[in-house]
């Protein structure tokens, strides 16, 4: 029974609560791409770049607080941050929105030309995030690193295997359930959520009915900047923050949302833990696992770790290109361009 326990144990504290974890960051930055598209059609690729900006403001005033001795301790100095770092990232998505996008949206561009556009403005803004704070890699989570250590989980239970809760994990999963929960709010109970969906559904429609376009663009540049910065913070906090990884990001981001359904907001967040849970169970060695499993003196050969964590993006090409091959519009179902 032991050794079942620790099975369960070493499972949930290296599968279960990070890949959970890793879900809802990618759920929010899936949730981001999924609002542009379905009221903008396209897919925008500097959606990564948005991130990383938003966090590397975060850090700049997070750096400026620690140094006048401003903090919240046990909880990190980012989320005094936060707000700073939102409003910066809503500022620097409409002036975007205004100087480029505007014109190609006038000009009723193909949505390939808008992709095209993007993926110009991700390196702009690549090369300005790497401006401000550089290219290093920078721990800013000066909080209580940990609501419960291994050694402490280990004495109070007397298993052999521990488990650690960082401050970090716990405030990603409140945060994110926090947000997700006030974005279905609004989009479904506010009369400009409503318009939202309804410029979303049938633009043409939309506009006879008397909406006004530029506000809703507004509005979904703003909301996908607040998502973006949220979800580049969390990740900062959980791991560390070093700006060419959100580029890397980009594509489990955007595997999320197409695999649950592009466009569909249930769908980038069933696609986000979709990707989260099968990038950690493929890369993890059960050995240790296994052993506790099998109850005996028996013990495999090898780490038994089914693709090396070097490969980790890998999984979410995989089941992209599965997903797309079986389902194209998604397993929720898509937006129609």
């Amino acid at each position: 029974m032991e050794d079942l326990l620790n099975a369960a144990v070493l499972a949930a504290n290296y599968i279960v609560i990070p890949a959970t974890v890793y879900g809802c960051q990618l759920a929010l930055g899936a949730l981001g791409v999924t609002l542009i598209y379905s009221v903008l059609r396209f897919s925008n690729f500097a959606h990564g770049e948005t991130m990383a900006f938003g966090t590397a403001v975060t850090i700049l005033v997070t750096l400026s607080l620690q140094g006048i001795g401003v903090g919240i301790f046990p909880l990190p100095t980012a989320l005094l941050a936060l707000p700073v770092g939102i409003l910066a990232t809503i500022g620097l998505t409409l002036a975007t929105d205004r100087w480029v996008y505007r014109f190609y949206r006038r000009k009723r561009s193909e949505p390939i030309i808008f992709l095209i556009v993007s993926i110009g403005v991700m390196f702009v803004m690549s090369g300005l995030v790497r401006f401000l704070v550089g290219t290093d890699d920078r721990v800013f989570d000066d909080g209580m690193r940990f609501l419960i250590t291994a050694r402490d989980f280990k004495e109070l239970t007397g298993l052999g295997e521990g488990l650690a809760i960082r401050t970090s994990q716990l405030i990603t999963l409140t945060t994110a359930l926090t947000c997700v929960g006030l974005l279905f709010w609004f989009l479904e109970h506010t009369k400009t959520g409503k318009m939202m969906r309804a410029f979303s559904d049938n633009e043409d429609l939309a506009l006879l009915s008397g909406i006004d376009p530029e506000k809703i663009v507004r509005i979904a540049w703003i909301t996908a900047a607040c998502l973006a910065t949220l979800a580049g913070t969390l990740y900062g906090l959980d791991k560390s923050f070093k700006p060419f990884v959100f580029q890397q990001l980009l594509l489990p981001i955007f595997a999320a949302a197409i695999v649950g359904g592009f466009g569909n907001p249930l769908g980038a967040i069933a696609g986000g833990f979709l990707i989260a849970f099968s990038e950690v169970a493929l890369t993890y060695p059960y050995k240790r696992l296994i052993t506790y499993l099998a109850q005996s003196s028996w013990e495999p050969e090898g780490l038994l770790q089914l693709m090396s964590t070097d490969y980790k993006y890998a999984v979410s090409f995989l089941i992209l290109v599965m997903v797309l091959l079986v389902r194209p519009t998604g397993i929720l179902g898509g937006a129609k361009a």
